[in-house]
């Protein structure tokens, strides 16, 4: 697996002040509820884990019995009706699972697929009905999953920048007002994450006002956004009744990340800006990472050029390079791709803002550099996102280009008279080009859709593409050759999912644990609605159920859903505004967060109790320490719900995109 991106206390460490010495104790847990949602530590050392959101009727419906002895093999559970108390549903505990831990060696299967009724349900040992499950739900999609499209919704709104924002969510107001006249500068070096010299001006100001915060610092990243846009609006194009509604209007918040997108990239010029602020600096420039504050005050600051808080007001504009030069392949792939998804989904709508868009994508397409591409351009540093591959995202880009050129040749639209290509047939032969390229490249065995590999939603848009042109000969590639790139990642997930009692499909060393579950998802229901099969049916619903609390930590990992989910967000505004025990409405709903990570990344983590300037400071979160979750550390992996915790709880951008995927998928079933 890749090398983490998540750098928020990269500049932090230089600030550390102490660090975090975590109780391991057990005093820190009462006693176990029927209704408690797993934490707390009954004497039985026992603890059932469920999907918290819940399960559609056709679902397989499981659980996971982990404890500290053997005494639960084949004891019966019962599934309980919430409402009356009384039991719907007697089973055995199954087949052991294997070892999680030294705490909890045992893991038992409680397979509850039988039960279809709908109702409010938890689970709990006959014989020891203190060992319950929190509770949770059989419904329908439109009952259990839609609702959460708001939260989703509400998380993007949270991390707008610019003069408009929302004050309804978590009290937002206008930021970095001096982002519509920034300056420009030269791509900064960096030696081990310190940055080199001086920055360099060039070239006139430009206006990249707005925007999304890429994660819990106020940094902004076209690697991220173009990929975030992108899933964004592929599920508005899929799913549109699902997306124009107030409550969850994802076509307007789409058109806000173009919007910015298309600030980033100047189409007079032919010149892309790749990144708006700076994240690790050096003695003479404080950067966006080494400060804890609420966005608004960097507008605050009254400073002079020269000052190390200089670009903390006046936030510098990396240029990609000079105009009319070639792009790195993954820039110019997901570009390309936001580009033509944007004149697939405006195009009746605001018809001369799609007609922008499908020049602009084929502009940015032509300029994508293909040819001794060495390090991809993506961030600086280049640490923060260490993506390789780009030949699936070229193949996104071009694909989509193929569905923007078939629909504008359809109504025979004027634009097309602006265009260097006008026939979709062009784009679906370099499609299928660079997705043979893609599958015969070397690539992680346990990868799946996400920021850094979109191979997936690419190979799915292009067998539809293929299929749509009446499956023409002579292509580089063939549905069948896609389906089997497919299979091959599914079915290697598929297969780590049965070293885990859980079912992860990636392994708990990894990182990114989350997006990488969410993405099985989506490539599982592509797969299966490719071929008309229910072959990883199962196994999109165990990753699924992982994200939302069946887990070892008994935690979903998506903020306000489910009965436990992360408190402590590694987020600027959510610390510093919201709620630091999880109860509403000041939380960020909807943010995503990693999960557990690798032992090795929580090295070194501290907090940020007085910073140089600003004021307030990181606030401290859980407020009274300990680590309730460390009991369940195993398989290399653990889970820490503190503000330190940036491998473990900040949010992000490409990390919540998916999940809107997800939520609206679940009624296609």
């Amino acid at each position: 697996m890749r090398q983490s991106h998540r750098y928020l206390n990269a500049g932090l460490a230089l600030a550390v002040l102490a660090l975090l010495v975590f109780s391991y104790s057990t005093a820190a847990f009462g006693a176990s509820a029927v209704f408690g949602g797993g934490m707390g530590l009954s004497s039985s050392i026992a603890y059932i884990r469920v999907n918290q959101v819940g399960y559609l009727p056709s679902d397989y419906k499981r659980a996971v019995l982990i404890s500290s002895s053997r005494s639960y093999a084949k004891a019966q559970f019962e599934i309980v009706n919430e409402g009356s108390g009384s039991p719907v549903f007697v089973g055995n505990v199954g087949e052991s699972l294997g070892k999680w831990n030294s705490n909890y060696p045992y893991t038992y299967l409680i397979d509850f697929s039988a039960l279809n009724s709908t109702g409010t349900y938890f689970v709990r040992l006959s014989s020891n009905p203190s060992v319950a499950s929190p509770i949770f739900q059989i419904g329908s999609a439109q009952t259990l999953y839609y609702p959460l499209l708001a939260d989703a919704l509400f998380f993007y709104q949270a991390q707008q920048d610019g003069p408009i924002v929302n004050s309804s969510v978590l009290d937002r107001q206008p930021s970095h007002l001096t982002d519509d006249d920034a300056t420009v500068y030269q791509t900064p070096v960096y030696t081990k994450g310190v940055l080199q010299g001086n920055l360099v001006p060039i070239g006139e100001p430009v206006d990249v006002a707005g925007g999304w915060f890429d994660a819990g610092d106020y940094l902004k990243f076209v690697e991220t956004a173009s990929y975030t846009d992108a899933i964004m609006l592929f599920a508005v194009r899929e799913y549109p009744a699902l997306m124009d509604s107030q409550s969850s209007n994802f076509t307007a918040e789409a058109m806000y990340g173009l919007n910015w997108l298309q600030e980033m990239w100047n189409q007079t010029t032919k010149t892309l800006y790749y990144q708006v602020g700076i994240g690790n600096g050096n003695r003479n420039i404080t950067p966006d990472h080494n400060l804890w504050r609420l966005p608004q005050a960097d507008d605050a600051l009254n400073v002079t050029e020269g000052s190390k808080l200089y670009y903390i007001k006046y936030r510098p504009v990396f240029e990609a390079g000079p105009p009319g030069s070639p792009i790195s392949p993954n820039l110019a792939g997901m570009l390309t791709a936001d580009f033509a998804l944007c004149y697939q989904v405006y195009h009746s709508s605001d018809p001369s803002y799609a007609d922008k868009c499908l020049v602009e994508a084929e502009t940015v397409f032509e300029l994508a550099k293909t040819s001794d591409v060495g390090q991809l351009l993506t961030t600086a540093p280049h640490n923060y996102y260490p993506q390789t591959t780009w030949k699936e995202d070229l193949e996104l880009g071009a694909t989509e280009l193929y569905f923007a050129l078939a629909t504008a040749s359809a109504s025979n639209s004027p634009v097309l008279a602006n265009l260097p290509h006008t026939d979709p047939m062009y784009y679906l032969k370099v499609a299928a080009h660079w997705a043979n390229a893609y599958i015969k490249a070397p690539k992680s065995s346990e990868d799946s859709l996400n920021l850094y590999d979109v191979g997936g939603l690419a190979h799915y848009e292009l067998y539809d593409a293929i299929t749509q042109a009446g499956n023409p000969g002579g292509l580089e590639v063939t549905k069948a050759e896609l389906l089997q790139d497919l299979n091959y990642q599914l079915s290697t997930g598929a297969a780590q999912s049965q070293k885990d009692p859980f079912g992860l499909g990636i392994a708990y060393g990894g990182l990114d644990a989350t997006p990488h579950a969410l993405g099985f998802v989506m490539e599982s229901e592509f797969y299966d609605s490719l071929t008309n099969t229910t072959k990883y049916a199962a196994f999109a619903e165990m990753e699924r159920d992982w994200v939302f609390g069946e887990n070892a930590w008994g935690s979903s990992f998506v903020v306000g859903v489910g009965d436990t989910f992360p408190d402590c967000l590694q987020s600027q505004v959510a610390n510093l505004v919201g709620s630091l025990n999880g109860t509403p409405p000041l939380l960020l709903y909807g943010a995503t967060v990693d999960g557990p990570n690798s032992l090795s990344s929580f090295k070194g983590l501290g907090y940020v109790e007085n910073p140089p300037i600003l004021g307030g400071g990181m606030l401290k979160c859980p407020v009274g320490g300990g680590d309730p979750y460390a009991q369940f550390t195993g398989h290399g992996g653990r889970y820490l719900d503190n503000v330190i915790a940036w491998p473990s709880t900040e949010p992000a951008d490409d990390y919540t995109a998916l999940t809107i995927l997800v939520y609206a998928s679940q009624g296609e079933k």
